[in-house]
């Protein structure tokens, strides 16, 4: 039984006002977008076609939940198009019926970004999937917005490429979402972001209009670059039916070691090694405390402790690419004897083939996994420069261990990390070392009002204080939408309100995502 400290009357005002602007509370509709009409599903039907609306309850709801639980909207069909054609005779009549509009592709979105907050019509491009084609040239691979990223990832291995990003839902998420949100993931410390990466974009704006700037030029500097508008706008300028993407070859042999370091610290200094030993083979670094690997020993399904002899407070994993696995052994062996005889490394393990190395990512990108199978789950995508990110989460469990001193369980004096129970909080902290990102995840056995208003609008203002961005690579979504000025001074908040109505007039793309009401 968690018991909690009460705040002060002028305390539990604050978080009441603040309860109301953000959190799981959903803002009121907007009267001014049309309630959907049978007359409307009919003009849907004759758009698209058997099979492209979908009105069974039943078969809504998925669509209508966020894949953690925590957001559900009520909306009474989904739209399945499978062609920029459709989606472009779509939009056009929700323009000029003011039909609200929710685009949503795989629904693996981590703040509510891609389900309905009232009864918003869902446009899903589940059915546009489509490769639309590889230049073995260039690189460049362009596909349908639907299309898988695990799918794309695999057309371009048998090319002799690779995608440029790499996500823990790459079997279910799909291109034009990542896209969309401005995907990060395990990998762009090598790859970089895909504002860098998309060579071109094809676009249906609010009123039907289709925008094409699907070039796959690497060069091209004819007027502003309005593609970038898009990437990471969450689809509230313009749903994205298909993309062009920027392949690197791939490299023929990969390493992987997952070692046990003595401190934070000691973890950036190996950061700081490996930038400078391993160069330009350095393709991903990552970082896990102790409490994440014992939340995914106990709740990920067949996850196994790389190092089960230690008893270290972080874990990270390495790993290198290159053109040869002599060259890549000789070069993480080095870099291996040096950071140990300096004591930054207490053990390590590298993996002798690609099971190993599969079961070493399986209990990193599962991490997210087996929080969902413990409960409810606070996810905080942050980022700080490298050597302030984890103060974040020894910041955390000290305020939730104040507030619940008879229940609480996350690491520092007095915690038992090893263990769980059914009533515990958890608090754990993992992410891309190597990008200054941490995922902060408060793990509960149920989403609490009380809870979720000792976390915010702490945790924003925590990260404001110290210049960091309260959303590394997850979007802002519903979930922070009223939380962007932490993060952009009001001037850029008012510009982007100027593009958002120069694109989306009526505001019917997204309603209630990415920036805050008014």
């Amino acid at each position: 039984m968690l018991t909690r400290r009460v705040a002060g009357p002028a305390q539990q005002v604050g978080l009441a006002i603040w309860a109301r602007a953000a959190g799981t509370l959903a803002p009121p509709r907007n009267t001014e977008f049309a309630l959907l009409q049978d007359s409307d599903l009919a003009v849907f039907d004759s758009i698209l076609g058997s099979g492209g609306v979908i009105t069974d309850p039943h078969e809504v709801d998925p669509y209508n939940r966020d894949w953690m639980g925590k957001y559900r909207g009520r909306g009474r069909c989904v739209l399945r198009p499978r062609s920029t054609a459709q989606v472009s005779a779509v939009l056009r009549h929700c323009s000029a019926r003011r039909l609200a509009v929710v685009p949503q592709g795989g629904n693996t979105g981590l703040v509510g970004g891609s389900v309905p907050v009232h009864d918003e019509v869902v446009l899903s491009t589940g059915l546009m999937t489509t490769l639309l084609g590889f230049d073995p040239g260039s690189g460049a691979l362009t596909a349908q917005a639907g299309a898988v990223l695990a799918t794309l990832e695999a057309a371009a291995r048998e090319r002799g490429h690779a995608m440029p990003l790499d996500l823990g839902a790459s079997g279910s998420c799909a291109i034009g979402g990542n896209v969309a949100t401005n995907a990060g993931g395990i990998r762009l410390l090598r790859h970089g972001p895909l504002h860098g990466s998309v060579l071109g974009l094809e676009v249906v704006l609010a009123g039907g209009q289709v925008l094409d700037l699907l070039s796959s030029l690497r060069k091209d500097n004819t007027g502003y670059d309005l593609k970038q508008l898009f990437i990471g706008s969450e689809g509230t300028l313009g749903v994205i039916t298909a993309v062009a993407i920027q392949c690197p070859a791939a490299s023929p042999a990969t390493s992987l070691a997952y070692l046990a370091v003595p401190s934070f610290k000691a973890a950036q200094q190996v950061l700081q090694a490996a930038r400078q030993n391993l160069g330009e083979l350095l393709s991903a670094f990552e970082f896990l405390d102790r409490e994440s690997l014992e939340v995914a020993k106990q709740f990920l399904p067949g996850a196994r402790d790389p190092l089960p002899g230690s008893d270290a407070p972080f874990f990270l994993v390495v790993e290198i690419a290159g053109s040869s696995e002599q060259h890549n052994a000789a070069m993480l062996e080095a870099f291996l004897e040096s950071t140990m005889g300096e004591g930054r490394v207490l053990d390590g393990v590298v993996a002798q083939d690609s099971r190993q190395a599969g079961e070493i990512w399986a209990l990193r990108e599962g991490i997210t996994e087996a929080l969902r199978h413990r409960g409810a789950i606070y996810k905080y995508d942050l980022s700080f420069r490298v050597e302030e990110m984890y103060g974040v989460v020894g910041a955390a469990r000290e305020r939730l261990a104040s507030a619940y001193p008879s229940g609480f369980l996350g690491g520092g004096a007095g915690s038992t990390a090893g263990s769980d129970t059914e009533h515990a909080l958890k608090v754990v902290g993992y992410g891309h070392l190597g990008d200054g990102n941490v995922h902060l995840n408060i793990s509960a056995p149920r989403y609490d009002a009380g809870l979720e208003a000792l976390i915010e609008p702490w945790v924003y203002e925590f990260t404001a204080a110290h210049s960091g961005s309260i959303s590394a690579e997850h979007g802002l979504g519903r979930m922070k939408a009223p939380c962007i000025g932490y993060s952009k001074p009001p001037e850029a908040v008012r510009l982007m309100r100027s593009i958002k109505a120069a694109f989306d007039p009526q505001g019917i793309l997204n309603p209630y995502k990415v920036l805050p009401p008014e």
